[in-house]
């Protein structure tokens, strides 16, 4: 897609401001399942902020891997424990927890403004630049260093997926 044209960034300002708007409501829905919906919908805006960036490959990782597999999970896990049931019980005052949002909120802002303060970031030249991405393939690349070397954690990965599934599955048999 050419970046200069009209459509590009209606496109994107159109994109972003839904992706914000969707961020929002997900920190700020008191029901988790509303939330979980609203984090599909600022992932689909991601994928296509990716399109627009012209990375295809992590656009559809984005929506098969987060969009799909990884919030239906989260969504089975919900509706699994219930969590309605979980607010009735609350332990902590709602006032402590907003004291702690609200600190890790202005701890994010700081580290928002430090990052974007720097102006260069020190580092190493990687053995992939843009034109070699270009010329092989950005899947191809991706696929390779992923079975290769990054197997392990790629392994590890899964294996701690599997474990979350099994806990939760666990933890709602106890409760019935």
């Amino acid at each position: 897609m050419i970046e200069g044209t009209i459509f590009y960034w209606v496109a994107f300002i159109l994109t972003a401001l839904i992706a914000v708007f969707a961020a929002v409501m997900v920190i700020t829905r008191r029901n988790p399942l509303h939330s979980a919906l609203f984090l599909i919908l600022n992932f689909l805006c991601i994928a296509v902020l990716f399109l627009l960036l012209n990375s295809q490959f992590i656009a559809i990782v984005q929506v098969m891997i987060y969009a799909g597999a990884i919030m239906m999970l989260v969504i089975f896990v919900i509706m699994l424990l219930s969590v309605e049931e979980e607010e009735r019980r609350r332990k902590i005052p709602v006032s402590l927890a907003q004291v702690i949002g609200v600190v890790l909120v202005l701890m994010l802002l700081a580290q928002l403004v430090g990052g974007v303060g720097v102006q260069a970031l020190p580092g190493e030249q990687g053995e992939f630049t843009p034109e070699r991405m270009a010329q092989v393939g950005d899947i191809k690349v991706v696929a390779g260093l992923l079975f290769t070397k990054f197997l392990f954690p790629f392994e590890i990965a899964s294996i701690l997926l599997l474990v979350g599934i099994i806990g939760a599955v666990i933890l709602s048999k106890k409760e019935r």
